[in-house]
């Protein structure tokens, strides 16, 4: 694995964990602690906001996860991925793209995200 592939996979086992103890465990491993989430519903720092805002994502889609698509593309301390928001059933009716700066440790310091697929409900 390259330093993009790992940060985002630490980044979707933050975004996949199943109680607030994973949730902050993984999002101490993905982010500084100062590290940053933009998207157009969302605009949070630090670890207790990340945990925050995850875990109420978690409580909006009970038994979703998100997963990659694609391959993730990558320079310098920067990287763009896609991924889905996968319901129990298999369908994804949210998708996005989002990237990603890092440290030079390889931990994210801002996450600035797409929403290219959104359902009329959210």
């Amino acid at each position: 694995m390259n330093i993009y592939d790992t940060a985002i996979a630490r980044y979707l086992t933050a975004w996949n964990a199943t109680s607030t103890a994973e949730c902050e465990e993984a999002v101490a491993a993905a982010w500084t602690p100062e590290g940053s989430y933009t998207d157009p519903l969302a605009d949070v720092a630090g670890h207790q906001a990340l945990v925050q805002l995850i875990t109420a994502v978690q409580g909006q889609f009970p038994g979703f996860t998100f997963r990659l698509v694609g391959t993730p593309d990558g320079h310098h301390n920067i990287a763009r991925f896609s991924w889905e928001l996968v319901a129990p059933d298999g369908t994804a009716p949210v998708a996005g793209s989002d990237v990603i700066k890092l440290d030079a440790a390889g931990k994210i310091t801002e996450v600035h995200g797409f929403l290219d697929r959104v359902p009329s409900e959210v």
